[in-house]
């Protein structure tokens, strides 16, 4: 991988990491937001990633946001263009991405937590869209919450731009899992780890389903899975396998493809 100046980004067995890597509060400048933009198009090609997860440096944020400086009319064009590429990068790549909040993930922060699969948090992680504040709003953030919240909670968080803590995300549904800050790092891993042991196949073609099927009538969403499970997922090495050895009474092996 790259040597980045404001992110980290590893793959290891299967794990693909992105870490903000501008402690204390990892807040999301032009140069980091481009910098992401060309980690995700670099993950989106490694064919040995099985999950990826996204995280920030520190245990104070996740990330604090967008930098406000970069909102001003001289630069607010480039950074809308860069900042909503990382979402469009997000929605095609492939395997499970988990969000794990390692502290508070507001504004920009807390669109790039949402836009994730999964979310982990610490316990003592907050979320909110504070930018109604400023006088502005964000559109990511505009999108997804009225799809993941009750329509009532979602204007009170884009109109009211509070914060709420790892717990009521939970509650809400925001969030998967909660850990104590004390194991986060052994919790929040043991939690990755159940998507490695899978097929990255099985992963892969799950989570396609699982998107081409939103927004459809019943009907026509079980014609695409279908077709998604006897055209694609069927016909390859890990289904056959899977199938195989539960029928042999063996643990798979699985080739990932």
């Amino acid at each position: 991988m790259t040597d980045w100046k404001t992110i980290t980004c590893t793959s290891v067995d299967g794990l693909a990491t992105l870490t903000l890597n501008k402690p204390p509060f990892n807040v999301l400048d032009i140069e980091m937001m481009v910098e992401i933009n060309a980690a995700l198009d670099q993950l989106a090609s490694d064919s040995s990633a099985r999950v990826l997860v996204i995280t920030g440096a520190g245990e104070k944020a996740f990330s604090a946001g967008v930098d406000v400086a970069d909102h001003t009319a001289d630069k607010v064009d480039r950074m809308i263009e860069v900042f909503h590429g990382i979402f469009r990068r997000l929605e095609h790549i492939a395997v499970p991405v988990i969000a794990s909040l390692n502290g508070v993930a507001l504004g920009g922060g807390c669109e790039l937590a949402l836009a994730c699969d999964m979310i982990v948090a610490s316990s003592h992680a907050k979320v909110g869209q504070p930018e109604i504040k400023l006088g502005v709003f964000p559109p990511i953030a505009a999108i997804l919450l009225p799809r993941m919240l009750p329509p009532t909670k979602a204007y009170e968080m884009l109109l009211g731009g509070g914060n709420i803590d790892a717990a009521e995300a939970y509650r809400l549904g925001l969030v998967n899992k909660v850990i104590p800050k004390e194991t986060f790092t052994q919790e929040s891993g043991a939690f990755v780890n159940q998507f490695l042991g899978l097929s990255k196949t099985a992963l892969v073609y799950t989570k396609k389903a699982i998107r081409a099927a939103a927004g459809k009538s019943f009907s026509d969403a079980l014609a695409v899975g279908e077709a998604i499970y006897l055209q694609e997922l069927m016909p390859t090495a890990d289904a056959n396998e899977g199938l195989n050895s539960f029928m042999q009474k063996r643990p798979p092996v699985w080739q990932h493809q």
